[in-house]
């Protein structure tokens, strides 16, 4: 079974395979959704970014400042070098779980799979709750945690309704859990 929640799955994996890979939908089955709730001049942090096309399809759109994180070195060292053209897409390698920016850094937080692959690893529900603890400082009053999971809404949700909400006074709502396919 992969260890999804694992540094060294993430580094090996890259290693082997450092072309583009997207997890459950490229930028094309989630645009409307983001469009309607990220604005084009939102300072954006992509959490868990891996390789994904999503920062690259979502800046050919118009997003113009999009910070992107892993915990992999392999693959961060990877994209800095892919898009050393594109000032607007920056690279870090960083834990989601422990965020070294200051408090409401960002108007949105995108995270496609890396609440999934949080759970996947040891202490996951202690995890995902740091996650959403250093999510929700990080984001402006007003920003948007995007989430793209795999999981059941109930249950993500119930880690946002336990976290967010109560660690900087965000709401959670819960308008749209859709299933595309």
């Amino acid at each position: 079974m992969a260890q999804y929640g694992k540094t060294s799955y993430w580094d090996e994996r890259y290693t082997k395979d450092p072309e583009p890979f997207d997890w459950y939908q490229r930028y094309s089955g989630l645009s409307e959704l983001l469009n309607k709730y990220v604005k084009k001049d939102d300072t954006i942090l992509m959490a868990g970014a891996g390789n994904s096309r999503l920062s690259e399809d979502m800046y050919e759109d118009g997003y113009q400042t999009i910070t992107n994180i892993d915990i992999s070195r392999v693959v961060v060292d990877q994209m800095i070098d892919r898009y050393k053209d594109k000032a607007a897409l920056t690279y870090q390698q960083m834990n989601v779980c422990s965020l070294e920016f200051p408090d409401e850094s960002f108007d949105a937080v995108t995270a496609k799979g890396t609440m999934d692959a949080i759970l996947c690893g040891e202490g996951s529900t202690a995890n995902v709750a740091k996650m959403c603890q250093e999510v929700s400082r990080v984001l402006k009053a007003h920003g948007v945690f995007f989430i793209v999971s795999y999981g059941v809404p109930d249950n993500r949700l119930q880690y946002l309704e336990n976290e967010v909400s109560h660690s900087h006074g965000h709401t959670v709502t819960h308008s749209h859990s859709h299933s595309i396919t």
